[in-house]
């Protein structure tokens, strides 16, 4: 079992487009659909998978480029530790002060830190001024994983 950290910034309308965020239905639309409806379905499958836009299920990070894997670690404690560097990090930008306070950041890793030990994924999103948006993620690559079929980056 390992896990993978991915950290998505930016603007919060950007954010936003859901569209970018879905992984494409698993079957393209049926021989006779709407000419429109085909293109797009040719689009999201083309964007999703390279889009850096974090995606809507945090299981899907795994099909993105492997550019965006900010880093793998084999120990829970270890990827919960890069989570709250990051969280450390941004937290003078947090919209909320109540997310800057050390404890509340503290509880978020030690709860990541247990979710991932038992192969759970994590995905935490934070309001930044200007409008801006913090996406942070880790992602359990374990045999028997429901999402082994996504594959894993260091494949």
């Amino acid at each position: 079992m390992h896990h993978h950290g991915y950290l998505w910034a930016g603007p919060k309308l950007r954010f936003d487009q859901e569209a970018l965020r879905r992984p494409p239905p698993p079957e393209p639309p049926p021989a006779g659909s709407r000419p429109e409806l085909v293109q797009r379905y040719r689009e999201v499958a083309a964007e999703f998978p390279a889009s850096d836009l974090p995606p809507l299920e945090t299981a899907y990070w795994l099909v993105k480029p492997r550019s965006l894997v900010r880093g793998t670690w084999r120990a829970p404690p270890d990827a919960a530790a890069w989570l709250g560097d990051r969280l450390a990090e941004f937290a003078p930008r947090f919209a909320c002060e109540a997310q800057r306070d050390g404890r509340h950041r503290t509880a978020l890793v030690v709860s990541a830190a247990q979710r991932i030990g038992w192969g759970g994924d994590v995905s935490l999103g934070f309001y930044l001024e200007r409008p801006s948006f913090l996406s942070l993620a880790l992602v359990t690559c374990l045999p028997g994983h429901k999402h082994l079929e996504l594959g894993c980056p260091l494949a």
